[in-house]
């Protein structure tokens, strides 16, 4: 896929990804089958119970845009098996059961309605299927059987949705890419629909790194999104209530739009579709704050920095907080505020105005060299999320301190000399 085909999906930076299946009517994790080892009959039987009768896709892509989102990334079927759409290959699907509703057309409508990229996400593994994953691992004419199916159950998909933007797969244990026939599996999917994105969760590295659980930028660059979820689970756990905070989500989007990358965050709803409280109230919260302070995560440039070696990068760190850059602008996120007067050294540039984001504020400052000294300021923080400083400098910034009290005339580790046993910033 082309530079120009993945402009989208780097320009999006956020959006909101929705695990909802038979597993929420348990309300234990997405894994409650296999965790528990219920057995096939008892759970194939909860597709008699799952009706969705508070699932609203449109209400869910309208709090996505409400949220700041640009894109949605639904399951269409879970390692469990069942089809959240309708299908030609099984009835173990919803349109065959208790709630006679294709939730992916739902999805996929909706989606448009709201101008919301979308994404079906599909596992290639199914505990459901027969044969499944296991016998395909122990005999070779089980293995052909079961990928052969893969194969005609995601192509069947995309001929089913061609409007859809993007493949999301999970679930490739046992296999690598031979096994999963990889390269043939996107060339029948492309020829299809040309313009479907892939992640790399086949076994290839497809158009885009999907990191899961942590916000590394892969280096050497290359489009990439961050999933995470709101709470501690995918899908919908009812003892799960560590929620993050709107100040903890915006930190994770600035954390990926210094890496140039997207953060997909998740969200479980409860088994009759409608989602946790908790959940709309921190999307919405984080929403209301892009409003103000989305110029700071949206279109930003690469702006990382390295503990050992300066190589190409810009940034840096501060005890205030972290930093995201797009232009001659330098947005200074400031997460612990100081109170009435701040100071930024190691800037490599000269300001013309330091402003506060979404409040038309401007201050007072000092600069002299490369310390930087902003005054006149709140003594509280003035976003109940996160404050976000906007410098607008004479030229691209940049940011450059060392260990030491000034910066050496000769070569020099940035940091650390050594290879460091901390984790990427």
């Amino acid at each position: 896929m082309s530079a120009t085909a993945t402009d989208w999906f780097v320009a999006a930076r956020y959006g909101l990804f929705v695990h909802w299946g038979l597993y929420s009517l348990l309300g234990r994790g997405e894994w409650v089958r296999n965790r528990e080892a219920l057995p096939r009959a008892a759970y194939a039987a909860l597709a008699q119970r799952f009706r969705g009768e508070r699932f609203d896709a449109d209400a869910l892509c309208a709090l996505a845009r409400a949220a700041g989102q640009r894109y949605i990334v639904f399951t269409t079927m879970h390692h469990d098996g069942f089809r959240l759409y309708h299908t030609e290959l099984s009835d173990f699907c919803s349109t065959k059961t208790a709630s006679g509703r294709d939730f992916a057309a739902e999805i996929l409508a909706a989606a448009r309605r709201h101008g919301l990229r979308v994404g079906f996400y599909q596992s290639l593994n199914s505990w459901h299927d027969r044969p499944d994953a296991v016998a395909a691992l122990e005999r070779p004419f089980a293995r052909l059987r079961f990928v052969d199916r893969t194969l005609a159950r995601v192509e069947e998909l995309v001929r089913r949705y061609p409007g859809i933007d993007l493949l999301w797969y999970d679930g490739w244990w046992p296999f690598d890419a031979a096994g999963w026939r990889a390269e043939e599996m996107n060339a029948r999917l492309r020829a299809l629909a040309p313009q479907l994105l892939f992640n790399g969760r086949n076994g290839l590295p497809g158009d885009f790194a999907t990191p899961e659980g942590h916000l590394s930028a892969p280096r050497p660059w290359r489009p990439w999104e961050a999933c995470l979820s709101l709470n501690e689970s995918w899908g919908w756990h009812a003892g799960d209530h560590e929620w993050k905070s709107p100040a903890q989500i915006a930190a994770l989007l600035q954390r990926c739009a210094a890496g140039r990358g997207n953060l997909l965050l998740n969200v479980g709803p409860r088994g009759d579709g409608s989602l946790p409280p908790a959940a709309v109230r921190t999307l919405r919260a984080v929403g209301r704050w892009l409003d103000r302070a989305g110029e700071a995560i949206f279109d930003t440039d690469l702006f990382t920095w390295d503990l050992q070696t300066r190589g190409p990068h810009r940034s840096d760190w501060s005890h205030h907080g972290a930093f995201t850059a797009s232009g001659r602008h330098l947005y200074w996120h400031v997460c612990r505020w100081p109170g009435a007067e701040l100071v930024l050294h190691g800037l490599e540039a000269r300001v013309r105005a330091v402003e506060l984001l979404g409040s038309g504020r401007s201050f007072p400052f000092v600069q002299r060299g490369r310390r930087l000294v902003i005054t006149g300021m709140p003594v509280r923080p003035p976003d109940p999320v996160c404050p976000v400083l906007r410098l607008t400098c004479t030229r691209p910034p940049s940011l450059y301190l060392t260990a030491g009290m000034r910066v050496p005339s000769v070569p020099h580790p940035h940091y650390d000399p050594c290879p460091s046993d901390l984790p990427p910033p």
